[in-house]
């Protein structure tokens, strides 16, 4: 009777090293998957903020461009081709594209004048 009791006593504590063995595993699983949830919930919480963007932008709107008054042609000193710099006043100016205006090819924000009152001082 005393063997036996030992046998299964034996065979106690091998089940109880392989269940804390398991546990270890489901522990360090369960660490695992508590990470990947915060930089899955990161990554989200970045994906929602550019649609936000996205769908806050209003139309024509194009984000790598600057504000609209960075266009205004007072931010530009006018371009003096090299040959004219020389002070020959009747030397021909070149025109890639005759009769028609630089305005054309710039984005309709940048053309767009109703926030003008807004963003411009009046001119005493």
């Amino acid at each position: 009777m005393l063997a036996e009791l030992r046998s299964e006593a034996e065979k106690l504590k091998e089940s109880n090293e392989k269940l804390r063995e398991t546990i270890k595993d489901l522990k360090a699983e369960k660490n695992e998957l508590r990470d990947e949830k915060v930089s899955l919930k990161a990554e989200k919480e970045k994906l929602e903020q550019q649609v936000k963007a996205l769908s806050v932008a209003p139309a024509g709107f194009v984000p790598h461009l600057p504000h609209p008054a960075a266009f205004h042609p007072a931010a530009f000193p006018p371009f003096i081709p090299p040959y004219q710099a020389s002070g020959n006043k009747n030397a021909p100016t070149p025109t890639a594209f005759p009769g028609m205006a630089m305005w054309q090819w710039l984005p309709p924000t940048a053309v767009d004048t109703t926030q003008d009152p807004k963003l411009w001082p009046p001119n005493a």
